[in-house]
């Protein structure tokens, strides 16, 4: 009973979302208040019934309800209740319904606290997300409906694939997923800013909250899905350019660089073109992301289905609303001008240099990511582009976005002094010079990766630190240290996020270039060196878990004679999926990590091992927690949440605040 409510709250949902794409926006260019009323229930109702669909779905997973085609295919009554819940977003259908879930999230977030944005805009802002929640509801009911029955349900499932019953992997769609639907926001406000013909400083201050927001999710969903993978896929590395790691990347960068570019725009009423064309190609990469998971046209571990019928629905949804949105910025282009001018040398200027990074950063994906594809389509080639092409691609365009970052920060608006600038950046230029000069020193016979890595870290978070010193002004260590405790969140977040990106920068630098790999067949007993550490194997034991069977190796790691850690690394066989999988085993620590996986065994009686040495592994991981922290920390600042400051400026622009 309970699911063919939910399918039918899946129905009625689309009922609504009809009405709330339709009537908000009649009612705004009518100007009938009335009309544009009937958009802020209906995104909330909508909210409520995909809520009741979605719990309908997961009450089905925890009982194992096998009359579902979908809980038959990804449950199991022997799982463990965690991956019994996670495995409700761990199929291509249920993750659909997640998706919708969100985009509901944030339409009736919008209706409930955009009070202060003008109605007209407001009504546009809310009818659109109704028009992706129809597009995307058709998509589900018609194609991937989760409440599909089954004609004879059989007595158990065919259990969740094993690489996903992983705590990480149980929060990392949800977070991603917070961030690619939280695109759409920007995208909503930009197709109702070019219908208004309208996008000025409140508009753009009104926009950067939410995309903050998503960008914050996407730097979460896009950690713990690297973390995923350097634990649990066994292969020693924390990203490979997969297509679908590459599908959650192209958006990160592009809503990065809108963030950058709605400033521009709110302080100084430039780049208002641009920058709805980044909302609106955001929006669109976190679709093409959806094609590339959903539609089979790539091979990845991380992909959800392989239907190439459903890749050309998601190409229509692509195509209509992105299209769109093209077109209508190409009518409306005119209503754009530009009023704030500004010199080569000014916070504009470097601004743009960062947008040009980014943009062309996340071009250069793109490009590795569907050469594959269109070599295939179009000279009938089979081909794949690796971590060779993107290092060499990506790379320069990344280092120099992190060279122009600490000065870009200090810039004044309109017109700078960059050597007063750089002035103050002499000392951060120097102790960065320092750590990669140490580094260099310390390393010996390897590439200058690593101390490159360092140096520009060190550039970025010094420069970073050197930036919000030097907005206390003058006077003795004291006031200044009283006035740095009085500084805006906002600016506090921008020092923490830049920080972030300064050790993850050294990170990646370090554990592509310090790395420790070892690979080698190993008897019972047997030790090897591993860089400055002993590995021994011990023992290789059978063990039974709650849904599968391991092989686990007992294994020692000893330095100077004293024991490091005993490990223990597992390859599993979950008997249900018929799938294996490796458990790695890794001693944590702050400068590095011991990472040990054992193999097949071997015909002579021995066991294939590989190790690493992971230097810095752990400062990847807290860059980007402090990245998400600082823009958690500028969201806090209240002249960045949606509502502040707006009724100042409606009265401004002359918009009547309610």
């Amino acid at each position: 009973m309970i699911v063919e409510l939910g399918h039918f709250a899946l129905v009625l949902a689309l009922s609504v979302a009809v009405i709330q794409s339709t009537l908000p926006m009649w009612g705004a260019w009518r100007r009938d208040t009335r009309m544009m009323a009937v958009g802020e229930p209906a995104a909330v109702i909508q909210l409520l019934l995909v809520a009741f669909a979605f719990a309908a779905l997961t009450y089905a997973f925890v009982v194992s309800d096998f009359s579902l085609s979908v809980v038959t295919a990804n449950s199991h009554t022997d799982k463990p209740m965690l991956y019994k819940i996670s495995g409700v977003w761990g199929n291509h259908e249920g993750s659909l319904l997640l998706w919708v879930l969100i985009l509901a999230v944030y339409g009736a977030a919008v209706a409930r606290f955009g009070s202060n944005l003008p109605d007209t805009l407001k009504a546009r802002v809310i009818s659109v997300q109704g028009m992706i929640g129809v597009a995307f509801l058709l998509f589900m009911l018609f194609t991937s409906n989760p409440f599909s029955r089954l004609d004879v349900p059989p007595m158990n499932g065919q259990d969740l694939n094993p690489l996903l019953q992983d705590p990480g992997l149980a929060f990392h769609p949800p977070f991603l997923y917070l961030g690619y639907v939280g695109l759409s926001m920007a995208f909503s406000f930009a197709v109702a800013a070019l219908i208004e013909g309208r996008v000025d400083a409140a508009w753009a201050r009104w926009v950067r909250p939410w995309t903050l927001a998503a960008w914050v999710f996407l730097t979460i969903g896009i950690a713990l899905g690297s973390w995923w993978a350097y634990y649990e896929l066994g292969w020693g590395g924390f990203w490979f350019w997969d297509p679908v790691e590459n599908a959650s990347f192209m958006p990160w960068l592009l809503s990065a660089a809108l963030l950058h570019s709605a400033i521009v725009v709110e302080k100084r009423e430039s780049l208002k073109a641009w920058t709805i064309l980044l909302a609106i190609m955001a929006f669109g990469f976190s679709l093409i992301g959806t094609f590339i998971v959903r539609s089979g046209v790539i091979t990845s571990v991380h992909a959800f289905a392989n239907d190439p019928e459903r890749g050309v629905f998601i190409l229509m949804i692509l195509g209509v609303f992105t299209g769109g949105a093209l077109l209508l910025f190409m009518l409306r282009a005119s209503a754009m001008e530009a009023k704030g001018l500004f010199a080569v040398v000014s916070r504009e200027s470097a601004l743009i240099a960062n947008n040009i990074l980014l943009a062309v950063s996340a071009f250069v994906v793109f490009i590795g990511t569907i050469w594959p594809l269109v070599a295939e389509m179009l000279l009938g080639r089979t081909m794949s582009v690796g971590e060779p092409f993107f290092n060499a691609a990506f790379t320069p365009f990344f280092v120099g976005l992190a060279l122009i970052l600490p000065l870009g920060a200090m810039l004044a608006w309109k017109r700078a002094d960059a050597s007063r600038n750089l002035r103050s950046l002499w000392g951060a230029a120097l102790l960065a010079v320092a750590l990669g000069g140490l580094a260099f020193a310390m390393q010996t016979g390897r590439s200058a990766l690593g101390p490159v890595g360092a140096a520009l870290g060190a550039w970025v978070v010094f420069g970073a630190l050197t930036d919000i010193w030097s907005r206390t002004g003058r006077g003795d260590v004291a006031e200044r240290l009283a006035r740095l405790t009085r500084l805006p969140r906002a600016d506090w977040g921008k020092m923490t996020a830049h920080s972030g990106l300064g050790i993850t920068v050294f990170a990646v630098a370090a554990m592509n270039a310090w790395k420790v790999e070892d690979i080698r067949i190993l008897q019972i007993g047997e030790s090897f060196p591993l860089g400055r550490y002993e590995v021994t194997l011990n023992a290789v034991n059978e063990v039974q878990g709650p849904n599968y069977v391991s092989t686990m190796a007992d294994m020692t790691v000893m330095r100077g004679g004293s024991e490091v850690a005993q490990l223990f690394p597992e390859k599993r066989i979950y008997p249900v999926a018929g799938m294996p999988t490796t458990e790695a085993a890794i001693d944590y620590g702050f400068l590095r990590d011991i990472y040990l996986v054992i193999g097949d065994p071997q015909k002579d009686g021995g066991w294939a091992v590989r190790s690493y040495v992971e230097p810095f592994a752990n400062w990847l991981w807290g860059g980007a927690i402090l990245m998400a922290l600082g823009g958690f920390l500028s969201l806090s600042d209240r002249r960045y949440r949606v509502a502040a400051g707006a009724r100042k400026v409606a009265a401004a622009v002359g918009v009547p605040a309610e």
